[in-house]
């Protein structure tokens, strides 16, 4: 006999008491990029391996992209990166994992508050907590509708585009599929443009105006643009929308991109270049934020507050003042959690 006709089929697909996708609690997936377990050269081998392997990061040929990757790049990489983590490293971990979490679990706190019924797992696109346990987890506490929030505020196909792709390829292999959403970018959604208002005027009541103030989004190669990436727009209009808030003071902001890889061109100007040329222009206080990441990381940490901070004093700067990421601040995660919220409309 056919052993697939001969198996008796799971009692919860014929029990009419069982609930159903339209009831149970609602699940709140939040993706974030993704880090190496540990500072050292063989956990960021592993991360790079993953990351730099996925073709929306990279859109090269695979066959030569690979040789390229396992010849030149991990082999040389990650012992350069490496000790860049450790500088940056916590007691609970890695930065972007340890505020990703707490911003998780401040979220799912506030949504309760509002007497919502909501599971809220957090994933990493690349590495761990691996975004397939993390639906695993939503679909065991019964979710039958999960809306599934990457964490970048702006939309590009290497970071938003890949953590669809991430959870349609979990989906293809279920039977019996949850209904999703996805909120897929928010550049000036209230909540998110009104955390970074608030952000930049606590620290200039604390610290006072800077002659400047530089945002600092990841870049972005101009070809991806070109080949429609709606992501310099995103980022223009998150940058308008700021301006547009600080009034009279809208005039000191300025855009710039950083975090290049590759010969290739990139979205200009570039961060580090920017601010050389303003040290040796003279200018004396520049404020910097990087609204493109809601969680610090080796990018904001390493990258921005130590490296352009020096980079900025050594051509004449007189004062560089970063301004931390949202990361988990309470009134950020609250407003955060009224956008999720939002975005369940119809569900609750």
């Amino acid at each position: 006999m056919n052993r697939f006709l001969s198996e008796a089929p799971d009692p919860r697909a014929l029990d009419p008491d069982v609930p159903g996708p339209d009831r149970g609690p609602l699940g709140v997936l939040l993706i974030n990029l993704g880090t190496p377990d540990a500072p050292n050269p063989a956990a960021v081998r592993r991360y790079l391996g993953e990351f730099l392997s996925d073709p929306r990061v990279v859109e090269l040929p695979a066959a030569l992209w690979q040789i390229i990757l396992r010849l030149f790049v991990l082999t040389r990489r990650p012992a350069a990166i490496a000790p860049k983590y450790a500088q940056i490293w916590l007691d609970r971990g890695s930065p972007l994992l340890v505020h990703s979490q707490d911003l998780a679990d401040a979220v799912a706190a506030s949504l309760g508050d509002r007497g919502l019924d909501v599971r809220v797992e957090l994933a990493m696109r690349y590495g761990q907590p691996a975004l397939s346990d993390a639906l695993d987890a939503l679909r065991v506490a019964g979710c039958g509708r999960i809306l599934a929030v990457p964490m970048y505020p702006q939309y590009a196909a290497s970071t938003t585009a890949t953590a669809v792709d991430a959870v349609a390829t979990y989906l293809a292999r279920l039977r019996h599929q949850p209904t999703l959403r996805f909120l897929d970018r928010f550049p000036t959604a209230d909540a998110y443009i009104d955390a970074l208002h608030r952000a930049v005027r606590t620290h200039w009541d604390r610290a006072g105006k800077p002659d400047r103030l530089l945002l600092s989004f990841h870049g972005l190669p101009q070809q991806s643009v070109r080949q429609g990436d709606p992501y310099f727009r995103d980022c223009q209009q998150t940058a308008r929308a700021l301006r547009e808030r600080l009034g009279e003071d809208g005039g000191r902001l300025h855009v710039a991109f950083q975090s290049r890889f590759g010969a290739a061109p990139w979205l200009q100007p570039y961060t580090q270049p920017t601010l050389e040329a303003w040290g040796r222009e003279g200018v004396g206080t520049v404020d910097l934020m990087c609204p493109g990441f809601l969680a610090d990381c080796l990018e904001t940490l390493e990258e921005i507050d130590m490296g352009c901070r020096e980079a900025f004093l050594a051509a004449g700067g007189k004062a560089f003042r970063y301004i931390p990421c949202l990361n988990a601040d309470p009134d950020w995660a609250r407003d955060f959690a009224g956008l999720i919220a939002d975005n369940l409309g119809g569900w609750t």
